[in-house]
């Protein structure tokens, strides 16, 4: 193609390019006349449409006013109703339904607390007094159904109960061998610790979920002093009577000091019984009730069981203030130390039963009374220590025999031996010495306190025979004894063997003082020596001289048989070795001087047709058989037949 024909298709082109522009120009102008045209209009519209809106948003918010008055009043009106409810509930009272009852009080609270907050109700002073009062009268009743249900179920256990609920080996109904008389002291002791208690019901189970929503809603409605004197009053007039069901009396220090002894040891054993049934069982389960009742109610449980317990508790611990405070007797100290025991035992659970700021006082008295029991105790100790040394009984033993002093005292130190545990937890009350070391003392002194008295009763007899004989037997059986107990262990062996020389010596005392003079008589001054008989052995003793030798021994024989036959030795090894001792003595000494004169009386005699037994009148057998009749305390008719 040429260049003319080149030019003339561009030209062409060109045209088209400005007629599309052209027309294109033309369609805006024309839609932005349109668009002004509807701005316009819709100005208009919306103009137009505006009380519309504000109409249709007035209808809006008052149908959401109208919505939330609807269910304003729904609410107000269901308070109403269960205004309603709840009062009809509480008219009917709480004996029906009493867990419906509850309900009742707990809605009508409710009912009250809402009210309260909407004031701008127009009726809602009415409905508050209403609500009010009725809520009161709900109270009322309820505190009459909660001391009517405590009434009913709390009543006073009866000893056999009680009895049941202790370990077997403490029950009155057990053998002596259940009751652990065949076990030692300790052995009882370790017994009692490991022994399982079982409280009594005191009231049923079922009816302390009861009692302590009855309690609550006291509490919160601000009656808690009205709960405090109804629940006090109750429990306490049981716990009291329950006590005297067992025997438990108020008694004054007079009252104790009047007393005969064999009344009051049996009182001062059921005391002891009577507080571990008091803390173990009774108390314990006013614990545990008055806990579980007054749940929630915590400054009001304390001061109800303290006030519950206190009088009972006073009882219990006055009789025991009695008793320490009682006249001090030698008899006593075993009963302070039981009673110092059964508080040691129980201290634990006092120390828990009144643990509360409440029940200070009481706790304070048991703790008072254990130390009181314990210094009365170690006084009459002292006491005991100081009578024995000065006791002057004129009780008499005039066979020389063990004394009453000796048996009475060495039969109290066992008993103290008994109370070895005990003994040494009440010198820690005052001494933090060695328990041992003071026990071993203690017991030192009442034994040498003893061999002083002793010393001075023997002095009371004319034949120094016998004074030797009455210390011989005494100090024996006091060795013997402390051999056979646990005193051996504190005492040590070289006590033991220094009292047992002691007896020995006085053994040696009498065999000198009996029989240094008979022995006289079997011993001839100036008799040539040897052995041989006849005239060459008694060539320069006369016959007189032997006659008056074998009468004199004869006499003397016959009345020491006479009077120590009368003797006694109560301890059979120990008398056996003193007849042995004195015929060891004896016998040889009376063959010996025989064997040697005899014949200077015997042939001349028998010569002459006389008896010789006028002088010869024993043989050494004989002597033999009569010295075993030495120390039987036989009496003299006893003797003649």
């Amino acid at each position: 193609m040429g260049a003319p024909q080149a030019v003339e298709a561009l030209r062409e082109r060109a045209i088209f390019v400005r007629e599309s522009l052209a027309k294109s120009q033309n369609i805006t102008d024309n839609m932005v006349t349109i668009l002004g045209s509807f701005d316009h209009r819709l100005s208009a519209l919306e103009t137009a449409m505006r009380p519309t809106q504000i109409r249709t948003h007035s209808v809006r918010r008052a149908h959401e006013n109208i919505d939330k008055s609807l269910k304003s009043a729904e609410v107000i009106l269901a308070q109403f109703d269960l205004t309603r409810k709840a009062e009809a509930k509480i008219l009917r009272g709480p004996h029906e339904d009493l867990e419906s009852y509850l309900e009742a009080i707990d809605q009508l609270r409710s009912n009250v607390k809402f009210f309260s907050s909407n004031k701008g109700f127009k009726s809602s002073d009415g409905v508050l007094n209403h609500a009010n009062n009725l809520l009161a009268k709900a109270i009322s009743k309820l505190e009459d159904e909660f001391r009517q249900l405590l009434t009913n179920y709390s009543k006073p256990v009866e000893p056999d109960l009680l009895f049941d609920c202790l370990p077997n080996s403490l029950r009155p109904s057990s053998s002596p061998g259940q009751q652990g008389e065949s076990h030692s002291k300790a052995e009882q002791q370790k017994r009692l610790e490991a022994a399982i208690y079982t409280p009594p019901t005191l009231i049923p189970p079922r009816v302390l979920p009861l009692l302590h929503d009855l309690a609550q809603q006291m509490a919160q409605a601000g009656h808690q002093q009205q709960l405090f004197r109804i629940y006090r009053d109750i429990r306490a007039s049981v716990l009291e009577q329950s006590l005297r069901k067992l025997g438990v009396d108020r008694l004054s220090k007079d009252d104790v000091q009047k007393m005969p002894w064999e009344v009051l040891e049996a009182k001062i054993g059921n005391w002891i019984h009577h507080m571990r049934i008091a803390a173990k069982l009774l108390i314990a389960g006013e614990k545990k009730i008055c806990d579980q009742i007054l749940d929630g109610v915590s400054s009001l449980r304390d001061q109800c069981f303290a006030e519950v317990t206190a009088n009972s508790v006073s009882v219990l611990l006055s009789f025991g203030e009695a008793i320490a405070k009682s006249k001090r007797s030698p008899e006593k100290l075993f009963v302070l130390l039981d009673m110092y025991e059964i508080m040691r035992e129980l201290q634990s659970e006092i120390q828990f039963l009144f643990e509360s700021k409440a029940c200070i006082e009481m706790r304070e008295s048991a703790l008072s009374l254990t130390k009181r029991l314990a210094q009365t105790a170690q006084e009459t100790f002292g006491d005991f220590e100081e009578a024995v040394e000065k006791d002057a009984t004129k009780t008499a033993v005039f066979d020389g025999t063990v004394h009453p002093l000796t048996s009475y005292v060495i039969n109290y130190v066992k008993f103290l031996f008994d109370y070895q545990t005990t003994l040494k937890q009440l010198f820690q009350e005052f001494d933090d010495g060695d328990p041992d070391a003071q026990l071993a003392t203690v017991t030192t002194r009442i034994m040498q306190a003893l061999q002083n008295n002793l010393d001075g009763k023997s002095k009371q007899y004319k034949d120094p025979a016998l004074t030797q004989l009455f210390l011989m037997n005494n100090i024996h059986y006091i060795v013997r004894s402390v051999r056979r107990s646990e005193a051996k262990d504190l005492l040590g062996d070289d006590w033991v063997q220094i009292h047992r020389r002691i007896v020995q010596q006085h053994a040696n005392q009498y065999k000198r003082v009996s029989w240094a003079k008979i022995l006289q008589c079997l011993t001839v001054p100036g008799a040539a020596p040897g052995s041989g008989a006849g005239a060459d052995a008694t060539s320069n003793v006369s016959r007189a001289v032997i006659k008056e030798k074998f009468k004199t021994f004869n006499s003397q024989f016959e009345e020491l048989h006479q009077r120590q036959s009368q003797w006694t030795v109560p301890d059979s090894e120990l008398r056996e070795s003193l007849r042995l001792a004195v015929a060891e003595v004896l016998l040889p000494a009376f063959r010996s001087f025989t064997r040697r004169f005899g014949q200077v009386l015997y042939l001349p005699m028998i010569e002459n047709g006389k008896n010789p037994q006028k002088y010869i009148r024993y043989s050494a057998e004989d002597l033999e058989r009569m010295l075993n009749e030495f120390f039987e305390g036989k009496t003299w008719n006893e003797q003649k037949r």
